[in-house]
């Protein structure tokens, strides 16, 4: 009896379980067009099979990473005037639709990024930093990372990477294309570095170089140390 009753009760709760997971999908498919919304900072397996089939299309000519940067939201922009589609850079429900991702599928990735987020965080920082140190010396490379962390924990900073990092005018390489290179292989290691606690800019939250630095603001700020040709400050 007992063991029937048990087998009644598991019965009950995968059905409970099933149910869910249908409304879960049928709330998505009648949400609003920004429920689902992948942009610049998104990041992960969505973001990567867009970039694929923006590729094959020939609206991508970046690399296919998983980070959705500044030149997949060019590309999704493409797309989406070609589509007849409003062209604001973002993969909302509709264009999702357009490129033919399962728009379920996306939440759930957008929703349940899982073990996955910190591959895509440490592609993230790994890109910012290739794009703003590449050629310095490798703790040179691990300070930049490990000031974008800093600028995290900061109150007067966004409090994710992503928001550092696409914060308007907060790096140049976003601007002069840069950050859209190919990533150097130190870069990798020096994100890794930085995301495991190394903070070789002694708790810095900016740095610059002086050479061709051309905000005179940035020279008030207290001088902590010098690397390579950075020098970085509180």
């Amino acid at each position: 009896m007992r063991t029937k009753r048990k087998f009644c009760l598991a019965i009950a709760i995968i059905f409970i379980l099933n149910i869910s997971i249908i409304l879960f999908a049928q709330d998505i498919d009648l949400s609003s067009a920004d429920a689902v919304a992948f942009r610049q900072g998104s990041s992960g397996d969505t973001v990567r099979e867009i970039q694929t089939k923006l590729k094959e299309w020939g609206y991508y000519s970046g690399t296919v990473d998983g980070i959705y940067g500044t030149g997949t939201a060019s590309a999704v922009k493409a797309f989406q005037k070609k589509s007849g589609l409003t062209a604001d850079g973002i993969a909302g429900n509709a264009t999702l639709k357009a490129i033919g991702i399962d728009v379920t599928k996306a939440a759930e990735s957008m929703y349940g990024d899982g073990g996955s987020n910190q591959s895509s965080q440490v592609n993230l920082l790994a890109r910012l930093i290739s794009a703003e140190a590449r050629g310095e010396p490798y703790q040179g490379q691990v300070a930049v990372g490990a000031v974008v962390l800093n600028r995290v924990k900061h109150p007067s900073f966004p409090n994710s990477m992503s928001g550092v990092i696409y914060q308007p005018g907060a790096f140049s390489c976003l601007d002069d294309g840069q950050f859209n290179e190919a990533v150097a292989d130190s870069a990798y290691k020096a994100a890794r570095d930085a995301l495991n606690g190394w903070d070789p800019s002694g708790g810095a939250i900016y740095y610059f170089n002086p050479v061709t630095a051309t905000n005179k603001w940035i020279w008030s700020r207290p001088l902590l140390l010098v690397i390579g040709k950075h020098r970085f400050c509180s």
